[in-house]
C-alpha cells in the first residue's frame, strides 16, 4: 500500500468517524447538542481536524443526511422487492418509509427538516437522494394511472408520508391511529387499481 493510499483510507475513516459520532450524538441528545467542539471531544481529535473534513456543522449534517438517504433507499428497495402486487408494494414502501422516520428521528430531521444545503429534485442531487426518490417512484408508478404524471404523484405521496410522520412526531396526531392513516393514504393512491 502506498503512503498516499494509506492517507486517503485514514482520511475516509476519520470522516466516517465524525459522521457516526454526529449521528449518535444527535439521536441521543438532538441536533442542538452536536457542535464541532463536542464532536472533537467525542472522537478525540482537534476541531481543526474536523474542519479539515467539513466546513462546519451544516456540512456534517449534510453528510449524515446523504448516508440516511442511502439507508432509506435500501429499506424502501427491500420492502418493494418483498411485496407482491401494486397495492401491497405501495403499502410496504409507505410502511418502510414511516418506520424509518420513526426509528431514526434525528437522522430523518437531518434529511428532511433541517436546512443542510442539499439540492433536491435536480440533476445535482446526490445519488442517494435520487435513489430514495426512485424507490418511491417505482412503488407509485404502477398505481399512477393514465394521467402521465408519476413524478408529481410520487411527490404528493411522499408529502403525505412526510406529513403523517411530522404531525405524529410533533404530537399533533396520536400514534395509535398511525396504521389506519397510512392505510387510508395508500387506499387513496390505489383506488383505481
Amino acid at each position: 500500500m502506498t503512503i498516499r493510499t494509506r492517507r486517503e483510507r485514514e482520511r475516509a475513516e476519520r470522516e466516517q468517524l465524525i459522521i457516526t459520532a454526529a449521528r449518535e450524538l444527535a439521536e441521543a441528545e438532538g441536533w442542538d447538542a452536536v457542535t464541532t467542539r463536542r464532536l472533537a471531544a467525542e472522537i478525540e481529535y482537534s476541531q481543526p481536524v474536523l474542519y479539515s473534513h467539513f466546513k462546519g456543522k451544516d456540512a456534517i449534517m449534510a453528510a449524515v443526511a446523504v448516508q440516511g438517504f442511502a439507508e432509506l433507499a435500501a429499506g424502501l428497495r427491500e420492502a418493494r422487492a418483498a411485496a407482491a402486487g401494486p397495492r401491497e408494494t405501495l403499502a410496504a414502501v409507505g410502511g418502510a418509509y414511516t418506520a424509518f422516520a420513526r426509528r431514526r428521528p434525528a437522522l430523518y430531521d437531518a434529511m428532511f427538516t433541517h436546512h443542510v444545503g442539499l439540492p433536491f429534485a435536480t440533476p445535482e442531487a446526490p445519488a442517494a437522494l435520487r435513489e430514495a426518490f426512485g424507490e418511491l417512484l417505482r412503488a407509485v408508478e404502477p398505481v399512477a394511472g393514465a394521467d402521465g404524471a408519476p413524478d408529481l404523484l410520487t411527490e404528493t405521496y411522499w408529502a403525505g408520508l412526510h406529513g403523517l410522520v411530522t404531525l405524529m412526531r410533533s404530537g399533533r396526531l396520536p400514534e395509535d391511529a398511525h396504521e389506519r392513516r397510512l392505510a387510508l393514504l395508500n387506499a387513496r393512491f390505489t383506488s383505481g387499481v
